[in-house]
C-alpha cells in the first residue's frame, strides 16, 4: 500500500508539471507570452474576460485535485486533505480578484506585483507550503504520544 502512495504523489506532481508544460495548449491564457517575455515595454494583449476567467477556474481545479491527490497520499489524513483544499481555495479567492483588478488596470498598478499575483493565481504555490507545515504537524503528534 505505500508503494501505491508514493506512486500516486509522484502522479500529482507529474500532473502538476504537465499542467505547466502544456499550459498553453491547455488554456486561454494571453499573458502567457505577456510575461514570459519579462519585458514591461511589450503591447499588452487583447484578452476575452470570459474566455480568461474560466480558463483560470479550470487550472485552479486541476491544480487544486492534484495538490489534494499529494497531501492525501503523503499524510492519509481527509481532514488535512480538506483543510489544505480549504487553505489553497482560500488563496485563489483572495488572489483571483486581485489579479483581474490588475489586468483591468493594465498591470500600472504594478508589473511585478501583477506577475506575483498572477502566480498565486496559476501555480499551486500554497502547496509549498502546506506539505512541509503538516509534516511538521505530524511529527508533532507522534512526538505527542
Amino acid at each position: 500500500m505505500k508503494i501505491l502512495n508514493w506512486l500516486l504523489v509522484i502522479v500529482g506532481i507529474c500532473g502538476l508539471i504537465g499542467v505547466r508544460m502544456f499550459e498553453d495548449r491547455i488554456f486561454y491564457d494571453p499573458f502567457l507570452e505577456y510575461f514570459h517575455e519579462a519585458n514591461k515595454n511589450i503591447l499588452f494583449p487583447g484578452f476575452e474576460w470570459g474566455k480568461l476567467i474560466v480558463g483560470h477556474l479550470f487550472r485552479f481545479i486541476l491544480n487544486l485535485g492534484l495538490s489534494c491527490l499529494i497531501i492525501q497520499c503523503l499524510f492519509k489524513n481527509r481532514q488535512w486533505t480538506a483543510q489544505g483544499a480549504l487553505l489553497i481555495t482560500i488563496i485563489f479567492v483572495i488572489t483571483f480578484p486581485i489579479y483581474l483588478y490588475c489586468i483591468n488596470d493594465r498591470f500600472n498598478i504594478g508589473y511585478l506585483f501583477s506577475f506575483y499575483m498572477r502566480r498565486f493565481v496559476i501555480q499551486p504555490l500554497a502547496l509549498l507550503l502546506i506539505v512541509p507545515m503538516f509534516y511538521y504537524r505530524k511529527q508533532l503528534m507522534e512526538r505527542g504520544k
